[in-house]
């Protein structure tokens, strides 16, 4: 764990340093959103183009770093804190990659962004998927909807069920490189589907665990 928690600071220093390094070279109003065909259609200072993401990545990271000391089901956490920071990490890697990306294109290399985004989507999604299969119930993480945090077996049920989804959202996600065209509707809309059915789905089994009882 302790390597992970290396590898999160070492992420945001990477971050900051590369946009230290290229930031003479940027342009003044750089590109920060691209449309679903991956186009540039926003734009913002430069400064918060360069530092904006760093500094984000530092917010979340202290957050992650936050959770486990105030969650009111900490402990529950603490079972599971390895794939816990594991998966603070990828967020942070995650991150890393689009603002990489982003500099990029700012320094004048074009290419269909929705497309670039693909496999980092599908890697976080699989990383979603392996932490949704092995959290324990808490408020800060996991599928928490009224039925999974009052019900452990509601929580273990949906969660085994969304292990699968998201890691069948990352495979959705990966065929965008293969397809740029779609690239974004791939990585959204299974994703999207499969959350709502999963707070369906954990209504329905608490109702069922009701009328069992």
């Amino acid at each position: 764990m302790r390597k992970t928690q290396l590898g999160i600071i070492g992420s945001i220093f990477v971050a900051f340093a590369l946009g230290s390094f290229f930031y003479p070279q940027l342009p003044q109003e750089m590109a920060v959103h691209w449309g679903l065909e991956g186009q540039a259609n926003g734009y913002a200072q430069k400064e918060w183009g360069v530092f904006g993401v760093p500094a984000l990545m530092a917010a979340i990271a202290i957050l992650f770093a936050a959770i486990p000391k105030i969650d009111p089901l900490r402990k529950n956490i603490g079972k599971f804190l390895g794939h816990y920071y594991g998966f603070a990490l990828a967020i942070e890697v995650f991150m890393l990659y689009v603002y990489a990306l982003t500099i990029a294109w700012n320094l004048g290399f074009l290419f269909n962004f929705s497309q670039a985004l693909s496999p980092a989507f599908a890697f976080l999604f699989y990383c979603m998927g392996v932490l949704v299969g092995i959290a324990e119930p808490n408020w800060s993480v996991g599928i928490r909807t009224p039925w999974t945090l009052s019900s452990k077996r509601v929580w273990k049920k949906t969660h085994k069920l969304g292990a699968k989804l998201f890691k069948a959202g990352a495979a959705f996600a990966l065929l965008g490189v293969l397809l740029p065209q779609v690239a974004i509707v791939l990585v959204i809309v299974p994703v999207l589907l499969g959350s709502l059915f999963l707070v369906a789905y954990s209504y329905f089994e608490y109702r069922k665990e009701g009328k069992e009882k």
